[in-house]
């Protein structure tokens, strides 16, 4: 894994400042924070490959972590760039999107900053394209919400949720320190309608029907941040509604999933993942 690191970086910083190159036939033109939005914090750097090929290119939108209220998208560099070798003719985004704060909720300000990303997509590309939504911890959280809630258009043909919160009114999850936080902060209250709770509202469980999209999920058998409780809960529930769907576990804590091997094991089934959606 340090040697993999070490040449992605050698490949990032070497590279010219519109062009990255990850191997002798992979390159991919980049664009590094594109406004998407008013606020600072509404930037995402998108990656188009150089290759030629014809038809329209599916986008990755990688989506970073940090409890709604903290995180950045270089968190999710490197993985991005590996994720990039394993799938040439993909566009990637990776985005960041406006935290919580104690003056600004997260939702659905950050629901709201993914559907502006694929409207700059969108007239970037002269094309709308198919989605496939990846995310970690919270990010993992808002890319399965908003494919179940808020993809009005079903643009998104996938869903890679790692290590992310899918039933907040889990029992289990109710044990996360940060739970008060998530209780006041995280949704407008003037939002939902007046039957929805707030927390339903932002949980994604609640909002899987039988056209949601095909997820592939990813756990640690010992994070002490998102409880086994979720992973259940989640299979069941797209179990229930015939949604395509597939489950995996790593060795390790709720930020193990990006080391070796987990790295490759998640890679790796997310390709076998999307081609076998092909068939």
């Amino acid at each position: 894994m340090i040697l993999i690191c070490l040449s992605l970086l050698f490949l990032w910083t070497s590279c010219t400042e519109k062009k990255i190159r990850l191997g002798k036939d992979i390159s991919f033109d980049k664009e590094e924070n594109i406004h998407y939005g008013n606020s600072p914090e509404q930037v995402m750097d998108l990656y188009i490959p150089n290759k030629k090929t014809n038809g329209e290119k599916d986008v990755f939108i990688i989506i970073h972590g940090g409890g709604w209220r903290s995180g950045n998208k270089s968190q999710l560099t490197f993985f991005t760039l590996s994720m990039m070798q394993k799938f040439p003719d993909h566009i990637f985004v990776n985005m960041n999107y406006r935290l919580t704060s104690a003056t600004q909720f997260g939702l659905p300000n950050q629901t709201d900053d993914i559907k502006k990303v694929t409207e700059l997509l969108k007239n970037k590309l002269g094309y709308s394209p198919g989605l496939i939504l990846l995310g970690n911890s919270a990010g993992g959280h808002l890319s399965m919400l908003y494919a179940y809630q808020f993809d009005v258009d079903k643009k998104v043909k996938a869903v890679i949720n790692i290590v992310g919160p899918a039933d907040l009114s889990d029992p289990g999850f109710k044990n996360y320190q940060e739970y008060s936080f998530v209780e006041k902060r995280l949704v407008d209250p003037r939002v939902p309608k007046p039957k929805t709770s707030l927390i339903d509202f932002a949980s994604p469980v609640k909002w899987i029907r039988r056209n949601s999209p095909p997820t592939l999920s990813y756990y640690g058998n010992s994070d002490r941040v998102i409880p086994s409780t979720q992973e259940k809960i989640l299979d069941s529930v797209l179990t229930k509604n015939n949604v395509i769907h597939e489950s995996y576990q790593f060795n390790g804590g709720h930020l193990d999933w990006d080391k070796q091997p987990n790295d490759k094991f998640l890679i790796d089934k997310i390709e076998a993942f999307l081609n076998a959606d092909k068939k």
